[in-house]
């Protein structure tokens, strides 16, 4: 049963990407994200059914569309296999446990944040409200006891004071006011898992930071504003789904 589960999740974390990209793309732009059909980016064409497929839809247009033949961005597919193997990991983590449908929710609406930060580089505060809950719910769910999760909850608040921290004495220019609460909702989502999350993020931003430098034409200045969502949620669930502990390897090295 577990392979035919596996798949449910991945059709239906594809096809709950697939209506984030809708949201994203429609979030405060007068535009409702309920109603209406999707249209082509290049030619605002409504697209029928069978273009709307989840990452099928995508190879068997040969990443054109049908209506005027423009190209397709990649951007959508690679989105929906994200969110979809995301669901199949938190299914094979809890297993049919009552967190589950939590972490699927956390997870799309951490994927609609993720995908406004890039696109924006803000975080719309009423989603990362319904985030922090709804990782919240998770924490407790997924906890071993009480005393458990209020243990999460002071690893939490410690994170999430680092990253306030460094906002107010960098004034703004290393961080983001709101990466503070959304490392709040991540911490409170992985549990366990949140100070090897917490240190991931900044390795992964570090790497990517350094090669973002080294392909920068020669003498051209920084000023370019980098959005830190992606790498603190890439670097919290790394450390939640392989749960591996930098401390103790550490430890155990020396």
């Amino acid at each position: 049963m577990v392979p035919l589960f596996s798949a449910g999740f991945f059709l239906l974390g594809a096809i709950i990407a697939s209506f984030v990209g809708v949201v994203v793309a429609r979030l405060n732009t007068g535009e409702s994200f309920l109603v209406g059909r999707s249209r082509c980016d290049a030619c605002a064409e409504p697209l029928q059914p069978h273009m709307l497929v989840p990452i099928l839809s995508y190879f068997v247009s040969g990443g054109r569309a049908h209506c005027c033949g423009a190209r397709i961005s990649a951007y959508a597919p690679l989105v929906e296999f994200m969110l979809g193997g995301l669901f199949v990991l938190a299914y094979l983590t809890l297993g049919l446990m009552i967190a589950l449908p939590f972490i699927l929710l956390s997870l799309a609406i951490l994927l609609a944040l993720v995908l406004y930060d890039l696109l924006h580089q803000i975080l719309p505060f009423p989603i990362l409200a319904v985030f922090i809950v709804s990782a919240a719910v998770t924490g407790f769910l997924s906890a071993y006891s009480a005393a458990a999760f209020f243990d999460t909850l002071f690893v939490a608040f410690l994170v999430a004071a680092s990253l306030a921290l460094i906002h107010v004495l960098s004034r703004g220019r290393a961080m983001g006011l709101a990466d503070a609460p959304l490392v709040f909702g991540l911490a409170l989502l992985v549990g366990p898992a949140a100070f090897p999350g917490f240190i991931f993020s900044f390795w992964i931003g570090a790497v990517i930071g350094i090669v973002v430098l080294a392909r920068r034409p020669r003498g051209s200045r920084m000023g370019v504003e980098v959005p830190f969502a992606p790498y603190l949620a890439a670097g919290f669930l790394l450390a939640y789904f392989t749960q591996w502990n930098p401390f103790i390897f550490a430890v155990a090295s020396h």
